[in-house]
């Protein structure tokens, strides 16, 4: 590998690493948001939260949901005990530090899981609880941020052991751009279905 492509493979990490951290501090930042509201809410179930803007955005109301404690407890209470492993994770790679592939293997389906569970409660939200979280949708735009950064670390780093010939095919397409393709029509597609399924009822 020539000196310039080495310097180049290195800025992309660092961005990707970058982002893992800023994404996974955001989500972070707000399941402690959550949490507190949770153990406002099991003490004075009247409370009214600081994001109980209107009927559609509201946090009470989905935190009243039997969906918000799916496991027995509030599901913000799972960010707090995963999320310092990611930005431990994350300013480790900005350090150059390489992890072993079954640690990245169990990181990424651990993650994915996390993203499938963080996209069923949106949906619960639109269609079922009728009600959005503002910091919940924030943990769900950093879950697909942080799973993105870790899907190209993998790829890059081929912890799947692909093929030669299968693995140069799709870092060549991350390398085109088609990675950033990918997650942005993912945001554009969350945000339209929020749009199309509140549209003004947002504002009102």
């Amino acid at each position: 590998m020539s000196e310039t492509s080495t310097v180049e493979r290195l800025r992309v990490y660092r961005k990707t690493y970058w982002a893992m951290l800023v994404s996974s501090t955001l989500s972070l930042i707000a399941s402690l948001v959550l949490s507190y509201d949770a153990i406002k809410l099991a003490e004075t179930p009247k409370s009214k939260l600081s994001c109980d803007i209107n009927a559609v955005i509201s946090c009470g109301k989905v935190a009243k949901s039997w969906q918000s404690s799916l496991l027995g407890f509030p599901n913000s209470f799972i960010g707090l005990m995963l999320e310092p492993v990611v930005i431990t994770v994350a300013i480790a790679g900005l350090s150059l530090v390489a992890f072993p592939k079954k640690f990245m293997r169990v990181a990424h389906v651990g993650y994915g899981l996390g993203l499938v569970f963080a996209l069923w409660l949106l949906s619960q939200s639109l269609f079922v609880i009728h009600a959005l979280c503002p910091w919940c949708l924030l943990v769900t735009i950093s879950t697909v941020t942080v799973f993105s950064t870790i899907t190209r670390i993998v790829i890059m780093e081929n912890h799947w052991s692909l093929s030669e010939e299968r693995h140069q095919k799709i870092v060549d397409l991350i390398e085109r751009g088609w990675g950033r393709v990918l997650y942005t029509v993912t945001y554009a597609v969350l945000i339209l279905a929020i749009y199309f399924k509140y549209g003004q009822d947002l504002l009102s």
